[in-house]
């Protein structure tokens, strides 16, 4: 199973979102973030929908990731939803049949973006699941 980090935040507007056209779900301002708070020289590429909320992708340490995000907004109208953040590696087809590769918690570029999430202060409740 692919880390999940779930955390709260007050941070982002999710009515100011940029329409998700293929399915109605925020996120992309989460992605939008990273690509402005990631060290560089790494880069975000451009967020793009998808059915489950938005999509990246990153390159850390020579391997290409997909970094996706979704929101659900918060029930009680306060504006601190939870964010949802799922990091895959993309694996070769021989990786994937020799089992190599996975994805885990313990990958460098999972454990990158969590401590970057982590160390948020306008972010709390953060958890990986």
């Amino acid at each position: 199973m692919h880390p999940v980090l779930h955390f709260n935040s007050r941070l982002f507007d999710i009515a100011a979102e940029r329409e998700n056209p293929i399915n109605p779900i925020p996120g992309v301002s989460l992605l939008d973030w990273l690509r402005a708070n990631l060290p560089p020289p790494l880069e975000l590429s451009e967020p793009d929908a998808e059915d489950w909320g938005w999509y990246s992708h990153l390159v850390y340490g020579g391997r290409t990731y997909l970094v996706g995000a979704c929101a659900h907004p918060d029930e009680g109208g306060t504006g601190n939803h939870e964010w949802v953040l799922q990091v895959d590696k993309l694996r070769s087809l021989r990786e994937k049949l020799l089992a190599k590769e996975k994805m885990g918690a313990d990958d460098p570029c999972f454990a990158m973006l969590h401590a970057r999430i982590a160390q948020e202060p306008a972010f709390t409740d953060v958890t990986v699941e």
